[in-house]
């Protein structure tokens, strides 16, 4: 697999970290979970359970080693620099500070190991006015602006049906990771990565930020293109109190549809820009759709050339013969569903290792594997340090 040889200590928790180097283990990387001493991973323990694992940690943890160290103890902090030094990359997301105090930051792993590659992630990033604030997803959002245009039924913000800074930034993440160790080919050096979940956010919007840039304002969300201006990019009720989505601005799709209604003389109420221009248009298609069920819809657009889809709910789109065909959720020997691997090579594919490792189940091994004794590892026991 791609990532084989590549080991990773992975000090994050939650989602942007722990999803990073699930991809990384995905892709047969070596990764190296190092829990805290009170708990673990709070993944753990949130959201559904099967079988005493809940369905978070099992769709990031999977094919994980789990090292426990108590990093506010000397020992504790020496080993963990020890295993640093025995890896590739090093991932952590505490609040800015929070690693150099413990004496595990990128200038003390670096100094033992200039060829490290080491990402901190973080809300706002390691400087300016809002680096050392406490936020999780929805708060970068809040002030990146993001949730100003996620509005709901009632015209008002709404909580994002994914975690999009979690997301972004995991991914973001991944790429600067794989850029490092690409150029650490060349150099023998490895490199320090400060990403912020706001920044990733930002990075996202170069579709959305026309009217920001170009009119110094905030976009009036009903009349733009991407969030509810476009008659032919939006989302409609159905008469069984369902919904459907036409996803595709483009004029050929708009002429293939309102042909097919009787409605041709609506066609040019559909070209640019969107906003008030379109409301005609808008109000047709709601009446239109308001008057069938969503499954005649589905048959209706089955010979029309258009962007055209049901509004499933996550069971439904956990059962889409699209996604199950491409792997994207699969089953394991118990039939337990899990999240596929989104990133398909034709050579050297990723495999999904099921394993999820117990609390604290190869810190000795670990601990071994980095120069410790028997007799040394049963002092650090005996001290607390793991």
């Amino acid at each position: 697999m791609k990532l084989e040889g590549i080991r990773v200590l992975d000090l994050s928790l939650f989602l942007p970290g722990p999803l990073l180097t699930q991809m990384m283990a995905d892709h047969g990387a070596e990764v190296i979970k190092l829990e805290p001493i009170n708990g673990g991973e709070p993944n753990r323990v949130i959201g559904a359970v099967r079988d005493g694992t809940t369905v978070f940690f099992a769709n990031t943890h999977r094919n994980k080693q789990s090292v426990q160290l108590n990093l506010k103890t000397e020992e504790g902090v020496e080993a963990a620099l020890r295993l640093a030094e025995s890896c590739d990359v090093m991932i952590e997301a505490f609040r800015p500070g929070v690693v150099d105090r413990l004496g595990v930051g990128y200038d003390a792993v670096a100094a033992r190991h200039p060829g490290i590659v080491y990402a901190s992630l973080s809300a706002f990033g390691q400087d300016g006015p809002y680096a050392k604030k406490p936020a999780h997803d929805m708060a970068t959002e809040a002030y990146a602006g993001i949730l100003s245009v996620n509005l709901g039924p009632d015209g008002q913000p709404a909580i994002p049906g994914i975690a999009n800074a979690d997301m972004l930034s995991s991914m973001m993440g991944l790429s600067a990771v794989l850029m490092a160790l690409y150029r650490r080919k060349e150099t023998n050096r490895g490199d320090y990565i400060d990403l912020s979940m706001m920044d990733s956010l930002i990075a996202a919007m170069p579709n959305n930020v026309g009217p920001v840039f170009a009119e110094k304002r905030a976009p009036n969300p009903k009349d733009e293109r991407s969030w509810g201006g476009n008659a032919m990019y939006n989302i409609y009720a159905t008469k069984d109190g369902r919904h459907i989505v036409l996803g595709g601005a483009e004029m050929h799709f708009a002429t293939a549809i309102l042909n097919k209604m009787g409605r041709p003389d609506l066609i040019d109420v559909c070209l640019p820009p969107p906003g008030p221009n379109q409301l005609p248009a808008k109000a047709f298609l709601t009446e239109k759709f308001l008057s069938e069920t969503q499954a005649y819809w589905v048959d209706w657009f089955s010979d029309v050339d258009a962007a055209f889809a049901p509004v499933n709910d996550l069971r439904q789109g956990a059962d889409d013969p699209q996604l199950r065909h491409r792997e994207m959720i699969i089953e394991d020997e118990r039939g337990w569903e899990h999240i596929g691997i989104p990133m398909k090579f034709r050579d050297e594919p990723g495999k999904v290792v099921f394993d999820l490792p117990e609390l604290g189940q190869h810190t000795e091994a670990n601990l071994r594997n980095v120069g410790y004794s028997d007799a040394d590892i049963a002092a650090m026991r005996e001290k607390g340090v793991f």
